[in-house]
């Protein structure tokens, strides 16, 4: 638990988060899911993506960079709740 408050806290002095105490208290988002990238948060929490890679790793790093900041915590939620309804064929 001490290793995700760590990590909410990063989030939240960055203004991604907000927390509430009490009974009906928890985190939720400071900003719109659509504007905050899974970039951001990787980068908020893991710093630089692909930080000293060189060659065929800088170039990986570039692609995964590029796509990370195209998709937005909406998106991610969106796909998640789009493939947990999907149908399950059993042979």
């Amino acid at each position: 638990m001490q290793f995700l408050e760590q990590l909410f806290a990063a989030l939240r002095r960055a203004g991604v988060i907000s927390s509430q105490r009490g009974v009906k208290g928890g985190y939720r988002f400071a900003r719109e899911p659509s504007t905050v990238s899974v970039l951001e948060i990787v980068e908020l929490l893991d710093g630089p993506l692909g930080r000293d890679s060189e060659g065929v790793f800088a170039d990986a790093a570039d692609a995964a960079r590029k796509v990370l900041a195209q998709t937005t915590i909406a998106d991610v939620i969106e796909r998640e709740s789009r493939e947990a309804g999907a149908s399950m064929y059993y042979i």
